[in-house]
Order: C-alpha cells, then sequence, then structure tokens
C-alpha cells in the first residue's frame, strides 16, 4: 500500500566518458513497503570493469532478503557489496564507492563508503549532502577551503573508506529523514563532481519541474559542454518525491504511542516515587539508628546502663528492619555487656561484693567485643569493691592482731580500716572499723592490767613473726616474690616456734602463693617475649596490622612485669611500625584505611579463634590486680577463719 499511495520517479545517465568502458553502475528496486537506489563507481582498471556491478548486486540482493530502515540493516547491505568484492576471484581485488538509499516511501536514510555523492533539494535549495571519505576532503576541511577546491585537490581519490576494503571497512551511516513532496534526490559519481561545482548543480535542479529527464539532461549538456581533455565515468541518478505515503491508521497510532507514552510515565512516576519514598524511608531509619546507638554510647560513658539498654533495644529494632547485619552483632555484643554490667550493679547495691566482683570481671570481658567502651568504669568499680573488700580485711586483720594481744599493730589495721573507708564513703565499713576500735580500746585496757613479762616476751616474738610477714607483704606488693618468700619463711619458723597454726598455714599460704607468682612472672616474660618475635615475623612478612597487635600485647606483659627497657624497646617498634603504616594508609586510599580502622569485635573474634582456650583462664586483668594488690589475693572475708594481709 505504500508505494500504490506515493509517486517516486527516478531517472538516470550514466556514460563511458573519454573511458573505453562504463564502470559506473546504478540499480534500484521498489518493494511495496521500502525502496532501495544503488549508485557504486568502480575503482579498477577499465579491463576488468565488474567491480561496480558487483557491489551493486550485493546491495540490492542483501536489501530484498531483510528490507529495512534500520542503521543496522543498511550497514549489512554495504558490508554484503564488501564482503562480494573481497571473496571475487579477480587478478586484483575489486573496489568501488557505493551510495545506497533505503526508503519507506515516508522517510529515507542513506549510507556509502567513499566518494560518491548525494545532495538532497527541498523547496530548490540543497538540504541535505554526503561527505567523501578522502584525505583529500579531511585536507580541505582542516584548512576551511571551499568544497568545490576538493575537485581538483590530488588526494580527492585516496580513500580511506570502501566497498572491498576488508579488514578494517566501516561505513558511513545518516540519520533518518523525513521526506516532503517536491523532495529530490541526486546522487552521482566522479565524472560529475570533478567537471561541475555544486553551484551548478544546484542552479539545475532548484529549477527542476516533476520529471527527473529534463534535469539530467540539463546536466549532461553542461557536462559535455565543458569539453575536458580526460572525462572519467559518469552516473547521475535522481530520484523526484512527488508524493509521500501519508499513513491513513497515523493518528490512531499517535494517539497509541501518546496513551502508552502516559501510561509508561505514570508507572515510571510511581516506581519514581515508591523509590524515592522507600529511600526516604531507609535514611530516616538509619537516622533514628545511629541517634539510638549514640545515645547507647552516651549513657555508657555516663554509667546510665538501664537507659543505654533501652536505647539499645530500641537500636537492635531498627537494625533488623534495616537488615543490616554487621550493625546488629555490633548492638548485641553491647547487650549483652549493658545486661552482665547491670547484674553486677544490682550485687553491688545489695552488698553482695564478691558475686558483684565476679559480674564486673565477665563485664571485663565482654567489654573486649564492645570497643572496651566501659573498661574506665569497670576498672574504677573493680577498684572500690577491692577497696570494700580491703576495709573488711584490715578490720578482720585487726581482730586476729587483737585476740593476739597486739593491740598497737590492730590498732594501726582499725585506723588504716577507717580512713580506707572514709575515703571511699563506705558508711558501713567505717561504722564497723569504729566499733572494732571500741572494743580495742577496752580490751587493752584490761589487757594492760594483767600485763606480764611472758606476755610481753610472747607478743614480742608474734611482733616479730608479723613484722616480717609484713616485710613479706611488702615485697610481694612490688613483685619481689622471690624477696617475699624469704620473709615469708622467716615469719613461718617464728610462728612455729610460738605453736601459732593458724598464723603458720596462712604464711605458708603466701609462701605458695609467691612461688606461684614468680613462675608465672616467668611464663608472661617468656610470652612477652614470643609476642615480640611474633610481631617481628608478621612486620617482616608485611602484616603490619598484625605486628601492631602483637607489639601491643608484648608492651602490656612488660609493662606488667615492670621491664621499662623492654616497654621502651616496644614502643620504638610500635612507632616505627605506625610510620610504616601511615605511609601505606596514604598509598592504599580509602580501601586500606577501612581495613585499618576494623572493627575491635572483630578483632577480638580473631584473637579468640585463634586462643580458644584464653577465656578459660582467669583473665589477664584479674592477674594484673593480684600482682599490684598481693597481699589482698589471700584475705579472707571479715567472718572467715585465719590472719591475712600485710603487716602480720
Amino acid at each position: 500500500m505504500r508505494k500504490q499511495n506515493s509517486i517516486f520517479q527516478t531517472g538516470f545517465l550514466s556514460e563511458a566518458g573519454s573511458e573505453l568502458e562504463n564502470n559506473d553502475y546504478f540499480a534500484c528496486v521498489e518493494l511495496d513497503n521500502y525502496a532501495c537506489y544503488v549508485v557504486a563507481d568502480g575503482l579498477n582498471s577499465q579491463q576488468d570493469a565488474k567491480s561496480a556491478r558487483i557491489a551493486t548486486q550485493s546491495v540490492i540482493l542483501a536489501f530484498q532478503e531483510k528490507p529495512s530502515l534500520r542503521k543496522r540493516a543498511i550497514r549489512s547491505y554495504l558490508k554484503a557489496a564488501d564482503k562480494a568484492l573481497c571473496q571475487y576471484d579477480s587478478r586484483e581485488r575489486l573496489k568501488a564507492s557505493v551510495m545506497v538509499i533505503v526508503t519507506d516511501y515516508e522517510k529515507m536514510r542513506y549510507g556509502w563508503a567513499g566518494n560518491t555523492r548525494l545532495r538532497m533539494y527541498r523547496d530548490g535549495q540543497a538540504r541535505e549532502q554526503s561527505q567523501d571519505m578522502s584525505l583529500g576532503r579531511d585536507e580541505t576541511k582542516d584548512k576551511n577551503l571551499p568544497e568545490d577546491v576538493l575537485a581538483k585537490h590530488e588526494e580527492r581519490n585516496n580513500l580511506y573508506g570502501y566497498a572491498g576494503q576488508g579488514k578494517g571497512f566501516s561505513p558511513c551511516l545518516s540519520k533518518k529523514i523525513a521526506l516532503e513532496k517536491g523532495d529530490i534526490l541526486a546522487v552521482y559519481t566522479r565524472g560529475i563532481w570533478e567537471n561541475l561545482d555544486s553551484g551548478e548543480l544546484d542552479d539545475v535542479f532548484s529549477e527542476a519541474k516533476e520529471e527527473p529527464s529534463e534535469c539530467l539532461d540539463n546536466v549532461e549538456d553542461l557536462l559535455l559542454s565543458r569539453q575536458p581533455e580526460n572525462l572519467e565515468n559518469y552516473t547521475l541518478a535522481a530520484i523526484f518525491v512527488n508524493k509521500v505515503f501519508q499513513d491513513p491508521e497515523r493518528k490512531r497510532k499517535q494517539k497509541k504511542r501518546m496513551i502508552f507514552t502516559a501510561v509508561v510515565l505514570v508507572v515510571l512516576l510511581c516506581i519514581s516515587l515508591g523509590v524515592w519514598l522507600f529511600r526516604r524511608w531507609r535514611q530516616k531509619q538509619e537516622e533514628e539508628l545511629e541517634q539510638r546507638f549514640s545515645n547507647m554510647i552516651e549513657y555508657i560513658q555516663d554509667a546510665n546502663f538501664v537507659r543505654a539498654g533501652e536505647e539499645c533495644k530500641e537500636a537492635q529494632k531498627k537494625a533488623e528492619k534495616l537488615r543490616k547485619k554487621k550493625e546488629l552483632q555490633g548492638l548485641s555484643d553491647y547487650q549483652k555487656l549493658i545486661e552482665v554490667i547491670t547484674g553486677a550493679e544490682e550485687a553491688f547495691d545489695q552488698g553482695d561484693y564478691e558475686e558483684a566482683q565476679e559480674a564486673y570481671v565477665t563485664a571485663r570481658q565482654r567489654s573486649r567485643y564492645a570497643d572496651r567502651i566501659a573498661d574506665a568504669y569497670i576498672e574504677k568499680r573493680l577498684d572500690l569493691i577491692t577497696d570494700y573488700q580491703s576495709v573488711f580485711d584490715y578490720i578482720q586483720l585487726g581482730d586476729m592482731l587483737t585476740a593476739s594481744g597486739d593491740y598497737d599493730r590492730a590498732e594501726e589495721k582499725y585506723l588504716y580500716a577507717r580512713k580506707l573507708a572514709t575515703g571511699v564513703y563506705f558508711e558501713e565499713g567505717r561504722q564497723d572499723a569504729l566499733d572494732a576500735l571500741d572494743a580495742l580500746y577496752e580490751m587493752r585496757d584490761k589487757a594492760e592490767e594483767a600485763d606480764t613479762k611472758e606476755a610481753k616476751e610472747k607478743a614480742s616474738n608474734e611482733t616479730g613473726a608479723a613484722s616480717l610477714a609484713s616485710e613479706g607483704d611488702k615485697a610481694f606488693a612490688q613483685g619481689d616474690y622471690e624477696g617475699a618468700k624469704a620473709y615469708y619463711a622467716m615469719a613461718l619458723e617464728k610462728y612455729r616456734q610460738l605453736g601459732d597454726q593458724a598464723h603458720g598455714e596462712l604464711i605458708q599460704t603466701k609462701i605458695e602463693a609467691s612461688g606461684q607468682k614468680s613462675e608465672e612472672n616467668k611464663g608472661k616474660e617468656q610470652q612477652a617475649e614470643d609476642y615480640l618475635a611474633a610481631g617481628k615475623a608478621q612486620e617482616e612478612a608485611g602484616e603490619r596490622l598484625e605486628a601492631k597487635k602483637q607489639y601491643l600485647l608484648a608492651k602490656n606483659l612488660f609493662r606488667e612485669l615492670k621491664k621499662d627497657e623492654k616497654v621502651a624497646e616496644v614502643n620504638g617498634q610500635i612507632e616505627l611500625l605506625e610510620a610504616a603504616l601511615e605511609q601505606e594508609k596514604e598509598k592504599e586510599g580509602e580501601k586500606e584505611s577501612e581495613e585499618k580502622e576494623q572493627n575491635p569485635v572483630q578483632e577480638a573474634e580473631q584473637e579468640r579463634e585463634e586462643n580458644p582456650g584464653r577465656e578459660a583462664k582467669p583473665g589477664r586483668e584479674e592477674e594484673q590486680e593480684r600482682e599490684k594488690n598481693p597481699g589482698k589475693e589471700m584475705v579472707q572475708k571479715k567472718e572467715g577463719p585465719g590472719i591475712t594481709g600485710p603487716g602480720v
């Protein structure tokens, strides 16, 4: 129906000129829905004038197999011509310049390879023209020379694209052009444009009527009137568009397209709105999650663990909604820490200091997985519990000294217990110390009345033994466990001479503890050396973060052992390592920065996986506390038997 309802008149002329044979070729085929027009200019010698015909036939055959206006289709037509010329059995490779025009009687598109030209006229004016694929064209364009200069340029036939090129063949394609009634398409070869300039062609076609033959005759007369010495083959095809196909379904199709476009726009708008709302909701949830987390941290820092627990639960709900597994795991570690500390606080408030101490030690272990945010508070509470227990221990020790008749030293212990209780605002312990002092003074008054030489001698011996035990306690507190063992051994000998079995058992316990601590220190020193060696090995292997971790472990152990020289040595290693890490961070950028800022929770989990038996052992912080206060480790509660603490 398209061809029947449109009028396309085609005419052409093609002559050999001054040559023996005509190696130009024109062909066209007009189907019901599409039409194809092909002009080819053979680039081979006149003895083998087949290239233009083969190229034209290949294009027409490819078009008939699959007619289309798409760029891919027209490119395939030209590539079919290129392939046919490359595969043709000839003495030399066949080559041709080809121009292809395809139309659906409403629109047209053209493609070309070489220097066969096309000009489209509308209302007497040239509206469209092709560009030669030649070195001459590029040079005239670079130098901004007039177009007609190209007709005499020495590089006008030096082509970088043509049919028969083979590898690297890449034709040029135009955009889709809408046709109008009265349009004229002129396609011509070298014999025309080398002898007639574009202005002369424009004059001929600007006066054209509805028949192409008159224009063709005028162009040929003009060409021959020039009488060129060497006239190339010349071909000119003119296609007059006297009527363009009008699609009767256009309005209905336009309406359908408009409806479809509107529906697509509405759907896209709804999707965009939904995406925007979802992203806005998610952003709001993430902001609330961040705010809850920040509140939780602030409450933990303020030691308000009840409110911190509430904020942590709310943050966990937000993380579950957002499906943030990493944040959810971190919040879970914080929740466990808060629960343990809350239980410890309850036990502390009820006066069950042993249970509270155990809970705080557990919390200290949990704090490793929560960025150690509560370490300072936990240590403070453990120190406070230690002070409370020390008050009871000193009162108990004073009771023992009172029972043995050493009233002066008993008074010293009671006074120290009162001072310690007052310093930590422990009212219960302070009152117990005052009551113990009152009882001491009453007993001392009675004992002074019945004092005898034997009692004084015995008290002197007990005082000596207690003094030796006290010196042992001091040495123990200073970490001199071998010296402590020596003092305890002398004190034990004196208590055995006095027949004081209770004190003797207590001193024996301290001797064993000193020996155990001495062995532990040796083990810690060896472990610190192992960490230091492992850190150096990791550093040499390029694992600087792991090396820093090993150095820090070694540094902590040397600090516990009061090895200042070793601590200084490890600090030097860490400073060098941190400098190297800083340089590496600057080189590797954001990705390495994220790895360096690795969540301490993951580091702790890695440490626990590498040392699965470590958690079953007493916490290192507890061992440090026992090393700082060796006398406190063996002190029993006020109602327990025996004599404990320094100064016995």
